[in-house]
């Protein structure tokens, strides 16, 4: 099973139940994207070096080891949650014992996700519908003020994207969709089992 496989290839753990979680109407309870649905998004669509990723609702960090490992490149994760938090730091400490150079690109914050501070680097954006479109509003409107001190070309990275993100991405931005991944397996049965790349550029 590649989650096994990959938790243990960078001596990490992120398969475990997740039963703890915040309450909340606006926040969703934490569940990692499958490592079957990152191969398929990361051979079909590709950083480049000197890319800065930022995955809200990160977890205990699956994402951004992930793509440390694929690509060498800086990736930042935001989980409001404490423990997730923490567990995040406990695996980038087993991560980089294998991978001693790597520490330096893989960040964690805890926080709320509308109160991160962007780096003017960031330009590529992780959510697998991590909350609600009134926060998904919030976070775009970051982003948004960001580039204009900023100039840069930005990627959203949606995975099981919500119709209400679709929506007011399409109506009320000038974000634009670049590219669409289907996970072939799944999207017959389930239609939000695919990535949906928006670009500001």
């Amino acid at each position: 099973m590649k989650e096994q496989y990959y938790d243990k290839l960078l001596n990490i753990h992120t398969c475990e139940e997740q039963k703890r979680f915040y309450k909340s109407f606006h926040y969703h309870p934490y569940e990692p994207t499958p490592y079957s649905a990152l191969e398929t998004l990361f051979s079909q669509y590709e950083l480049k070096r000197g890319d800065q990723i930022v995955d809200f609702g990160c977890g205990k960090g699956r994402l951004n080891f992930f793509i440390e490992y694929l690509y060498h490149i800086t990736v930042t994760g935001i989980e409001m949650n404490l423990i997730f938090y923490h567990e995040a730091l406990e695996n980038r400490d087993s991560y980089v014992k294998k991978r001693k150079n790597s520490r330096e690109r893989i960040h964690f914050h805890n926080g709320l996700a509308e109160e991160y501070k962007l780096d003017p680097r960031d330009n590529r954006f992780y959510f697998f519908n991590p909350f609600s479109i009134q926060i998904f509003r919030r976070v775009i409107n970051n982003i948004l003020l960001s580039v204009e001190h900023t100039k840069r070309e930005i990627d959203l990275i949606l995975y099981y994207p919500s119709e209400d993100y679709i929506y007011f991405l399409e109506k009320d931005t000038a974000f634009e969709l670049k590219q669409e991944v289907i996970l072939a397996n799944q999207f017959e049965q389930n239609p939000s089992e695919r990535f949906l790349i928006y670009s500001l550029c």
